[in-house]
């Protein structure tokens, strides 16, 4: 099982490489963002749209 600092390393590398996707404009990342960390809190944690800022 993966210490809590291993998860934390991960999940942040994950969300600075999303927030890096030359796909979306800003507001569209900031958007997109709170979207999906809003469904990732009520999902338990995954928003299920993986490469999307946020998540």
């Amino acid at each position: 099982m993966a210490t809590f600092r291993e998860q934390l390393r991960y999940h942040a590398g994950a969300f600075f490489t999303n927030w890096r996707n030359p796909e979306y404009g800003v507001a569209e990342k900031v958007a997109l963002t709170f979207r999906n960390r809003a469904k990732g809190l009520v999902n338990g944690g995954c928003c299920g749209n993986h490469g999307q800022p946020g998540c």
